[in-house]
């Protein structure tokens, strides 16, 4: 009998270990933010061939989905374990989201797009559509 306990504790010394270390790399993830590395989550080109209108729009859209998971996560954090809820469930997607609205405003700046340029730019009127023939076709 004193050999079992003399053993377990062996084996309990190592498990704690382990999961003391994975613990503290899971939760380096966790604090990567806005820095350089969240620019891995991006493709750097991937609003190189956007005008100003469609960057505009982007932008707006990467702003409302950001305050979203924002909201998410601080809702989170009042339930119980709400911390760890909050980095399992959202934290990657609104470090994705953060990197990718940086990169559309880096791509606006580059472009020298302005909101009196977007304005401009918004077509007013529908886009004209060929007149169809009686079969179908287009003339």
């Amino acid at each position: 009998m004193p050999d079992r306990i003399v053993s377990g504790r062996r084996l309990r010394l190592p498990v704690f270990i382990a999961l003391l270390i994975m613990g503290g790399g899971l939760g380096g993830c966790a604090n990567i933010g806005d820095g350089a590395v969240s620019g891995a989550f991006v493709d750097p080109a991937t609003y190189d061939l956007y005008d100003c209108p469609q960057l505009d729009a982007q932008r707006k859209s990467l702003a409302v989905r950001t305050a979203t998971l924002q909201g998410l996560i601080e809702k989170a954090h009042t339930g119980v374990a709400g911390a760890a809820v909050a980095e399992v469930a959202y934290r990657n997607d609104y470090i994705t989201t953060r990197a990718s609205a940086k990169l559309a405003d880096e791509t606006w700046r580059r472009n020298g797009c302005d909101a009196a340029s977007t304005a401009q730019q918004t077509p007013a009127s529908e886009p004209r559509v060929a007149p169809r023939r009686s079969d179908g076709a287009v003339k």
